[in-house]
């Protein structure tokens, strides 16, 4: 689930494959709409699909020349990140 708040977007829940259709739908509505942060402390659980959904985010805010970023990410994410050598690609605020 995700709510937008002013320039933040609070992911709650999890971000897994069974979520990761959905999730990404919805974050796409919103990374076209300005500059936005994805605030990911609200999130319970994720595995490696979580880093398809953050990049395709990401894909689209690019291709709507949109900045976006994401904080508070958990922990198990930022460990898959470096696993697959994408870490810094999720920007921390």
């Amino acid at each position: 689930m995700i709510a937008r708040d002013g320039d933040r977007a609070l992911v709650s829940g999890r971000i897994t494959m069974a979520e990761a259709a959905s999730l990404l739908e919805e974050g796409r509505a919103l990374a076209v709409d300005g500059p936005l942060i994805f605030d990911l402390s609200g999130v319970t659980d994720t595995d490696s699909s979580a880093l398809a959904v953050l990049f395709g985010w990401l894909r689209e805010a690019n291709q709507s020349n949109r900045r976006l970023d994401f904080s508070n990410a958990p922990a198990g994410l930022l460990s898959l990140a470096e696993v697959y050598g994408v870490d810094d690609l999720l920007s921390q605020h």
